[in-house]
């Protein structure tokens, strides 16, 4: 199972202070066990939100509001994305986790739904139109096609 891992941001990420050392080197070698144990999909830190906007939808009008957000608690300073063969593996894994910031903070885990999940919503259809292939069958799996680097 995919799961999103959020680092919760908190006044120091809001202001953007950055890491010590130290911690970037902690987080460094978390991240190397976490690459080594084939759990690792991705990761990165998020500026403040002062730096970054939201957009509201609301029928068909789209509003742009300029950060900073004012709900400290509500905002994310960081991801990763792991593939684990459970949420308590993901528990486990964060339990291990150097502190990502230098106060008290949290992190959230939040399974990824799974093609299981939309079960009987899948329809042909649905399945060309989201995987980006238009020959991929329902009952295989189709990837979006990776982007050349």
């Amino acid at each position: 199972m995919k799961v999103m891992v959020l680092v919760k941001a908190t006044p120091s990420s809001e202001e953007g202070q950055l890491p010590s050392a130290e911690l970037l080197t902690a987080m460094g070698a978390f991240n190397q066990q976490l690459a080594e144990a084939g759990i690792l999909l991705a990761g990165e830190g998020l500026t403040p939100s002062s730096r970054g906007v939201r957009v509201r939808f609301s029928g068909k009008d789209r509003t742009v509001i300029d950060g900073p957000f004012a709900e400290t608690k509500e905002l994310v300073a960081g991801y990763w994305l792991w593939e684990v063969d459970s949420l308590e593996q993901a528990i486990e894994w964060v339990k291990r986790c150097p502190n990502p910031m230098p106060e008290e903070s949290e992190i959230e885990v939040r399974p990824l739904y799974q093609l299981e999940d939309f079960e009987g919503l899948m329809t042909e259809e649905v399945v060309r139109a989201i995987s980006g292939r238009p020959n991929c069958p329902v009952s295989k799996r189709c990837s979006a096609p990776r982007r050349e680097r």
